[in-house]
């Protein structure tokens, strides 16, 4: 296939923080950007060459974008894979359809990941009250466990602790009765995650792994590269680059991991888009996963992914806007600290706004800053 070359038109499905640092990456590479996002104040349609405010289902909106665009991708993973394979029939669409349908569902990503042989917490299909499908282990061997929706459930929203069958139960009819997974909890060391490009030739880029802490079932702190072992680290990029090669994808991807207790690496989700726990790679390497993503799209030489120094990188919650605008000269007097905001006009407890890097010498004299400037602007 043809490289699409600077001063083309690509399109972007979505229109929150991950669309809009694709949409700088791609502007900073000199191609324009459409965007199409119901959102009329949406953070990458605000700085978009072109925005088209419709719902993803729009037949009509989803043409225009097509037959205007050389290539078109995705932010998140939630858009309609319908909507991806009508515009397959304009453009590149990348990632493709099939691809999306099974990262955007718990149930066939699980299905998908057990088929491949890929190491997997045990599970089970909960779809009406009181049955399960199982495929691993007895319902009681799945307890103390994790009730999820299949679709539409992310930074912990959509999840529920549950301990027995009465729980699950009550935590099942909480949730609407809409087809879950109920997921064993396991002995957890750590989580890691691999944020990978794949192009179109099969060809395959890996940043370094990231050791990732969350709160309250979103992330707060990444980590480059992650503490853990060098075996441990190679075996992540390897399972990940050979969920990439199953896929077929084309795109950034990224696998979360489970590091157990024992050593083991289990595959916790994958996402098929960049990721929050790639945003390191802005600051702190060659190439960010957002060039990463334009080069991808546009059948183009994926870029050197090499750490220029350890780094830190730290989530900015909605929750620091309650008294009112944070300080960030608190953040911005760190000379080897970088302040990113994603222009969303209403902060709200939980919601991303944006994210400071931090870059050290080590991964432990970041995480040291990292964490003194959190609690600053935290107090503050």
């Amino acid at each position: 296939m043809r490289s699409i070359l600077p001063g083309a038109m690509l399109g972007l499905l979505g229109g929150g923080q991950l669309g809009r640092m694709f949409a700088m990456a791609a502007h900073q590479m000199g191609y324009q950007v459409t965007v199409l996002d119901s959102d009329p104040d949406s953070p990458a349609g605000r700085i978009a060459d072109q925005f088209i405010c419709a719902e993803y289902t729009d037949r009509a909106a989803l043409q225009r974008l097509g037959k205007q665009c050389a290539a078109i991708t995705t932010e998140f993973e939630n858009i309609p894979a319908a909507a991806l394979a009508q515009l397959s029939e304009f453009c590149i669409v990348s990632p493709d359809a099939k691809s999306v349908s099974i990262a955007q569902n718990r149930i066939s990503e699980k299905q998908f990941l057990q088929a491949n042989n890929f190491s997997i917490a045990s599970f089970a299909i909960i779809e009406q009250a009181g049955q399960f499908r199982n495929f691993t282990n007895s319902i009681a061997g799945l307890f103390p466990g994790i009730l999820k929706v299949s679709q539409f459930g992310y930074d912990g929203k959509g999840q529920k602790h549950v301990n027995n069958e009465a729980e699950l139960s009550t935590a099942f009819v909480e949730m609407k009765s809409v087809p879950c997974v109920l997921e064993k909890k396991v002995p957890l060391k750590c989580e890691v995650s691999v944020v990978l490009t794949r192009g179109g030739d099969g060809k395959m880029v890996c940043f370094p792994v990231v050791e990732n802490q969350h709160m309250n079932g979103v992330l707060d702190i990444s980590i480059v590269p992650a503490r853990v072992s060098a075996e441990t680290a190679k075996q992540a990029l390897e399972i990940a680059g050979n969920v990439a090669d199953t896929l077929n994808y084309r795109g950034v991807l990224c696998v979360e991991f489970f590091l157990l207790e024992d050593g083991q690496l289990v595959i916790n989700e994958i996402a098929p888009r960049p990721h929050n726990s790639g945003h390191f790679s802005i600051d702190a390497c060659i190439t960010s996963q957002f060039e990463q993503q334009v080069r991808a799209l546009c059948e183009l030489p994926l870029g050197n992914t090499a750490l220029h120094k350890p780094s830190v990188m730290v989530n900015l919650l909605g929750d620091l806007w309650q008294n009112g605008e944070p300080d960030w000269l608190l953040v911005l007097q760190q000379p080897s600290t970088k302040l990113h905001l994603y222009g969303k006009r209403a902060a709200r407890p939980g919601r991303k706004m944006g994210h400071f890097t931090v870059l050290g010498e080590t991964a432990d004299q970041a995480l040291t800053k990292a964490l003194h400037i959190k609690r600053v602007i935290e107090s503050n």
